[in-house]
């Protein structure tokens, strides 16, 4: 009698062990990452625009904290994303341009999903996420819509000799038939232009597009019965030029209603060479010369909200599906984007509104970072994109990862008056960098030019006033913030794009 309690006993203990461990397991937060790439601050939320339209993310401020003052490492896709997914910045890593493969100047570097995918998570992605190295079949168990191979989105550019155009051809084999030739859509081309320089609506429904079918094959994971907590990301590739959206998204902004950014004549004037040569003065005359303006910044408002509607379908299907209650979520651009600020039109500048990115965090009750949730008040710090790497660790109740250049944003997310005083650095290549510290926004061209401006009193950045004798003080101090030890540019070769869609060559190393 007494074996049969015993045995009784001992049955009673390890199922409540195992039930132990179970709940356990089921209660490490999942984790949703969403990329929109080049996003500028023109979303309702920040209120860049006033006509911008982006009802998901507003919706989203409601629940989550939004980041006014995010900005980014690099302002270019390469090193920003790369900065992000290693929690190290380009100038630790020598990762500073777009045209380097980041997986041979990092071959051992440990990325934010592959750090989770090492401790027990199960991980997902689709999209531009990464930058060259697509997408890096290490980090991920899934990859739609493969694992290991490269693929383009939407469009590669086609030049045809004889007609002197730039055509984009869709990549896939259908033969419409109204289009029989490709669905092929034609721009000028001007020597010393981005060749993807171009805006038109698209013939296709939302539903036809490369992102969306990047975001159903999201919401199709989330739909699904996981037994590991995962880490699922998003990368949305609009509002990336060429801004080709459907043209419902296009309907929505009447050319004749196209109210264009502020913008001060003779911009130029006060900044140094270098700064004035950052400016992508050439596009801008181009786009004065045909009159486009109106319709650039259509083409990007377009965009806009066509990337807002896709992410409102990632965050509607996690609400309606088991983990609403049990995943962190994160929302961020990998830099902003100018349309004829200071005459530019692009991003590779240190200018607020190139730098300045999009970001939100929400993470629910229960986190073992953050037991009591995130606030959903504004945060006004400055924070940087590298910071992500140790919040989510640190919010999932992961080790630390060693090494990491970022700030766990957890005492913001707890109270965002909290006193968060750390200096954010983006660097432009490995020579020019940018300083934000509360008011103040500092850039230095080749360690001697300089721009210094007072974002509370001139949020347009129209006044250099790093020429002032009374800036002096400030410009020490904000210059002494810059790294004085930076890894030298790692040269990774040229890349054919030919090459790597035969398999010749490969974007990273098995």
């Amino acid at each position: 009698m007494k074996n049969v309690v015993f045995c009784c006993f001992v049955l009673i203990l390890l199922n409540i062990l195992l039930l132990s461990c179970k709940t356990s397991t089921d209660q490490s937060p999942n984790v949703l990452l969403i990329s929109v790439d080049d996003l500028n601050n023109w979303i309702e939320p920040l209120g860049g625009h006033p006509q911008a339209m982006t009802p998901s993310l507003s919706k989203f401020a409601e629940e989550a904290m939004v980041f006014t003052h995010a900005y980014c490492a690099s302002p270019s896709c390469n090193p920003s994303r790369t900065a992000l997914m290693t929690g190290k910045n380009p100038w630790t890593t020598g990762l500073y341009n777009n045209p380097q493969i980041w997986r041979h100047v990092l071959p051992d570097e440990l990325t934010l999903p592959e750090y989770f995918r090492q401790h027990g998570y199960w991980t997902g992605g689709a999209g531009k996420l990464f930058h060259n190295n697509m997408p890096d079949p290490r980090s991920w168990d899934e990859y739609f819509p493969s694992k290991i191979q490269h693929f383009p989105y939407y469009f590669l550019p086609d030049y045809d000799s004889i007609k002197q155009e730039m055509h984009f051809t869709k990549q896939d084999n259908e033969i419409r038939e109204d289009d029989p030739k490709g669905n092929k859509f034609t721009m000028p081309h001007y020597r010393g232009m981005y060749v993807a320089f171009d805006f038109e609506p698209l013939p296709f429904s939302a539903e036809e597009t490369g992102d969306y079918s990047s975001v159903k094959w999201v919401s199709e994971q989330l739909a699904k019965e996981h037994d590991k907590p995962f880490f699922l990301a998003c990368g949305i590739y609009r509002p990336h030029l060429p801004w080709y959206v459907p043209q419902e998204f296009f309907d929505k902004f009447p050319i004749e209603d196209i109210q264009l950014p502020k913008v001060l004549e003779n911009d130029l004037e006060d900044l140094p060479k270098t700064g004035q040569r950052t400016a992508r003065t050439f596009w801008h005359n181009k786009i004065l010369e045909n009159d486009l303006w109106k319709e650039a910044v259509q083409g990007y408002l377009a965009s806009i909200n066509y990337a807002d509607e896709l992410v409102g379908k990632l965050l509607s299907t996690l609400e309606n599906s088991d983990y609403a209650d049990n995943t962190i979520i994160v929302i961020f651009s990998d830099h902003g984007w100018q349309l004829g600020e200071k005459t530019d039109w692009s991003k590779f500048a240190l200018w607020e509104n190139v730098i300045n990115s999009v970001l939100f965090i929400k993470s629910p009750k229960g986190a073992p970072g953050l037991p009591s949730g995130s606030s959903s008040e504004n945060c006004y710090s400055n924070v940087s994109l590298v910071d992500i790497f140790p919040t989510l660790t640190e919010l999932c109740g992961l080790p630390s990862k060693e090494g990491t250049n970022g700030n766990s944003l957890i005492p913001v997310l707890k109270n965002p008056a909290s006193n968060w005083a750390y200096p954010v650095i983006t660097s432009l290549g490995a020579n020019h960098y940018s300083v934000r510290q509360n008011e103040w926004h500092y850039i230095n061209y080749n360690g001697n030019e300089e721009e210094l401006y007072n974002q509370s009193t001139d949020p347009e950045e129209w006044n250099n006033i790093a020429g002032r004798e009374e800036s002096e003080v400030i410009k020490k101090k904000l210059k002494g913030m810059i790294p004085s030890e930076r890894h030298k540019l790692v040269k990774t070769g040229p890349i054919r794009w030919a090459d790597v869609l035969s398999g010749k060559t490969k974007l990273y190393r098995d």
